[in-house]
Parts: C-alpha cells; sequence; structure tokens
C-alpha cells in the first residue's frame, strides 16, 4: 500500500490522519474495538474455556519466520486443534511482517494471533499508543491449560510480564527468555588452549593471540550493526550499575555520554582500531557473519540465544557453541562478571480488532501451558517464559551453557527496554551510529552524540508516546 492509497482511504472513512499520527493512524477502522475484536465472537465461558472461544470459529496465525522457523507454532495449532476440532486454522509465515501485515491494521483485518518480530516488525509503540492491541491481562488471570491450581501468571518467570506492559496494560506476550551475551567455540577454545576472558585486558589479549593465529577475534552483521550495541552496553552497565540502563530507557538527558557509557565506548573502540575485525564484515547480514564464525573465520560473536537454532544446518558437529558474559572492565565494575542480559523476547499480540479474539487468547495459553513451552523448547533450542518447562527435556549443548550462565547471574542480571518502547532508536538511529563506529568511520565520541541525538529526537518528538521504568 503506497501512501496516496492510505490518505485515500483514510479520506473515504471520514478521518483525518496528521502526519504525527504515521500509517497507523488508520487503526480505528474496521471494528468496535471492545474486547469482542472484529464482531460477536464469544461463546460461553467456562472453566475448561475461560475466553469463550467458539468451537468452529476459524482462527488465523501469522508467524515471523526468522530464528525459530515455524514448526514450533504448527505444533502450538495441532494442540489448540485438539481442544476446537471443528476450527479451520489458517497458517502463514513471513519475513516481511510490516509490509505484509501492517496495512490489516490499517483497513481493520488483522489476524487473530500475531508474531510481530524480525527487523520488519511493526512498530511496537505505535500499535500500543493507537489502541491496536488486545488487552493480555485475560490471559494472565485465566487458568493454566495443564498445570492445576494456578493462573497463567503464576507459571510465568518473574519479570516475564513487566516486558510487554505499557501503562499498566499487558498487551504483548513475549515468549522466549532470551539470554544476551558473547559466543565461542569450546572445541576452538579447547583445541588452541585459549580460556575465556574475564576482564577486558584479559580480553584484548586474547585477541592479539586470535589475530596472531589467523583468526579473526570478531565478526558481527554490518547490516544489522546494533548487534555490537548489546556488548558496548553491557559492559556500560557492569561498570556503571543498572541505572546506566534506566537513564537510558527513560530518554533521561546525555544518558548515552554517562561516564559509564564513554568508558565502554572507548574500550570497544579498541577493537576496531587494533583491527579485530573480520574484514568485510561491514557488508554481511547476521545468517552470513554467524556462519563464518561457525566455519571458524572469528571466535566471537555477539548475539541472543536463539543463536544455536539458527545456525544449526551449518554448525560443525563437536562445535560446541558457548555463551558467556561479556567481560567487565576490572576494577570499579558495579556488576560482577558473571552478571549478564536477560529477558522476555519472540513479542505475540492479538489485535484488538481479530475476528476471533477469544481464539487468539486461547491460543497463547496453548504456547504458554507446560506441554506447549516443552515442545517449543525441543524444537528450537530456546527457553520459554514459562517456569520449570526445561524439566525433563533434553537441552543441545548450547541451551544448557545458556541455562548454566543463566543460574550464575543470579540476581546480578540486567536488562534494558529502550527498543520496546521506541523501537526506532534502535532499529534505525542507534543501528545506524553502531555501522559508522564499528566501521571504523567515527570515533566513540562521535558514535555517543549520535546515539544521544537519536534518543533527543525521540523525546522531543509529540507524536511518539512516552513510557517510564522504574527500575
Amino acid at each position: 500500500m503506497n501512501r496516496r492509497d492510505l490518505l485515500r482511504r483514510t479520506a473515504t472513512a471520514g478521518l483525518l490522519a496528521t502526519p504525527a499520527a504515521g500509517l497507523l493512524s488508520g487503526c480505528a477502522l474496521g471494528g468496535g474495538g471492545d474486547d469482542k475484536g472484529g464482531g460477536d465472537n464469544r461463546g460461553p465461558k467456562s472453566e475448561q474455556n475461560p475466553f469463550g472461544v467458539k468451537e468452529d470459529l476459524p482462527l488465523e496465525v501469522v508467524i515471523f519466520n526468522g530464528g525459530f522457523g515455524e514448526e514450533y507454532a504448527k505444533a502450538h495449532e495441532a494442540m489448540y486443534k485438539e481442544k476446537y476440532g471443528k476450527a479451520e486454522i489458517r497458517h502463514s509465515a513471513t519475513q516481511e511482517i510490516n509490509k505484509t501485515v501492517q496495512p490489516r491494521f490499517v483497513d481493520g483485518t488483522p489476524p487473530d494471533v500475531l508474531n510481530n518480530s524480525g527487523a520488519g516488525q511493526i512498530d511496537p509503540n505505535g500499535l500500543v499508543s493507537q489502541g491496536a492491541l488486545g488487552d493480555l491481562n485475560e490471559l494472565l488471570a485465566a487458568p493454566s491449560l495443564d498445570i492445576p491450581g494456578k493462573t497463567v501468571r503464576d507459571t510465568l518467570l518473574p519479570g516475564a510480564a513487566d516486558v510487554g506492559t505499557y501503562d499498566g496494560r499487558f498487551l504483548v506476550l513475549n515468549y522466549t527468555y532470551t539470554v544476551y551475551g558473547i559466543w565461542y567455540s569450546t572445541k576452538l577454545f579447547t583445541d588452541r588452549g585459549w580460556q575465556y576472558p574475564k576482564t577486558w585486558d584479559e580480553h584484548i589479549a586474547l585477541c592479539k593471540q586470535i589475530k596472531a593465529a589467523g583468526i579473526a577475534p570478531w565478526t558481527y552483521p554490518g547490516k544489522h550493526p546494533r548487534y555490537m550495541s548489546w556488548p558496548v552496553l553491557s559492559t556500560a552497565i557492569k561498570f556503571g550499575g543498572k541505572q546506566v540502563a534506566t537513564a537510558i530507557d527513560n530518554l533521561e538527558p546525555n544518558a548515552w555520554k554517562s561516564d559509564a557509557m564513554k568508558t565502554a565506548a572507548d574500550a570497544w573502540h579498541q577493537i576496531v582500531k587494533d583491527g579485530y575485525i573480520l574484514p568485510g564484515s561491514a557488508g554481511l547480514d547476521h545468517v552470513q557473519s554467524q556462519t563464518a564464525w561457525c566455519q571458524g573465520k572469528a571466535a566471537f560473536v555477539s548475539c541472543g540465544s536463539w543463536l544455536e537454532n539458527e545456525q544449526a544446518k551449518v554448525t560443525p558437529a563437536g562445535f560446541a557453541m558457548t555463551v558467556a558474559p561479556t567481560p567487565g572492565l576490572g576494577t570499579g565494575d558495579k556488576l560482577p562478571f558473571e552478571a549478564l542480559r536477560g529477558t522476555a523476547g519472540e513479542p505475540f499480540v492479538v489485535p484488538a480488532k481479530a475476528k476471533n479474539l477469544p481464539g487468539g487468547l486461547e491460543y497463547l495459553r496453548v504456547m504458554l501451558s507446560k506441554k506447549g513451552a516443552q515442545d517449543f523448547t525441543r524444537k528450537v533450542s530456546s527457553l520459554t517464559v514459562v517456569a520449570g518447562s526445561t524439566d525433563g527435556v533434553e537441552l543441545p549443548p548450547g541451551l544448557s551453557t545458556v541455562t548454566k550462565a543463566l543460574a550464575a547471574s543470579g540476581d546480578n542480571g540486567f536488562n534494558w527496554v529502550y527498543p520496546n518502547f521506541y523501537r526506532k532508536l534502535e532499529r534505525e538511529l542507534v543501528d545506524a551510529a553502531c555501522g559508522e563506529f564499528f566501521g571504523g568511520r567515527i570515533g566513540p565520541d562521535e558514535f555517543l552524540d549520535r546515539c544521544q541525538q537519536g534518543a533527543d529526537t525521540i523525546a522531543k518528538d509529540s507524536s511518539v508516546k512516552k513510557y517510564k521504568r522504574n527500575a
């Protein structure tokens, strides 16, 4: 849909779309906006059917076809079908969520469940501020599908619902529990006699050894350079404390230019200026850079715990990929080496105008059942937000290291949520600054200046709804 068609459609509907409202200005079209979504689609409620799902009402599910693939979703759909046998399941998977689904929000004909993920996701802030998402608090209050005596909320890991909560309304289910860190091959390190570094000085010393051995210490996805913002922020938070992340999330003045951020940026600039990055990385996407890593061309990559599944087809036997925390700066760090970033991720939503809104809620309840969560972990080698769902599940090597690292991190774990609040800030503005910084075209001061300018742009934009993180 082009701009002209959109303006014509909104004008026909009698709506005046201001420039600040953006593409989602037409989200109010096509439904009443109440909890019935696209119409009177609720049947009688019961303990077994808490949302009043009609057995014969079709259910449409749209999945982001990324690192997790789509087979896990087909399994969840089969579980839904076991209970509602007369329902037709309409399944589709795409990497172009924004391009294919955004116009349907405008038309008032969105799917019943949407996995709004990937580089082409629809801006969550826009969906939230336009009232386009169904309230999932009803889901949290419902009884668990297969854990007796517990509500869905009772079965979730602590803080799992916080990431998708906006102004007290739970609107986005982030289904996976993702651990972010630095990945390496245990086999490579064992064969070479290398030890993973705990301090920055140890990291740089090892980088020299790795380069001398004819291997690049680092590679990264130059087409998605924000991947490298994650270790920079992690280093800063370890050095300055969790308040570094809170200030950035809350768009506080000069949050990106704090002493902790300056110290971290200065440190990471060393891998650029000393040539510790695989030549050509700037032209690679995430899969290409990770494949080069799997081929032994580089020792380190920055990624989340979806990595093992994403690279399953090209990972050599015995590679033994391992996640580890970002090295600290050493003396003066406020968090220990073991501290690492963990957060709920992989967002799922039920649109407010869904034709089968109760079915969408029930589908999420299936996902959050113990059976659904265990099946997901078996299929894609990733944790979910369902507590205890890995019990009795044989974990692959990489995911085993994730669970160990998470346990070691304990209460020292940290997170930042500005990408959830302000997608453009990370996906466009910080991303572009990282591209210039790790491409060697700007230094640390200009890198932080550009990140801060991006944050200031968002802060001053009255069309962008602001959210506040308390801790």
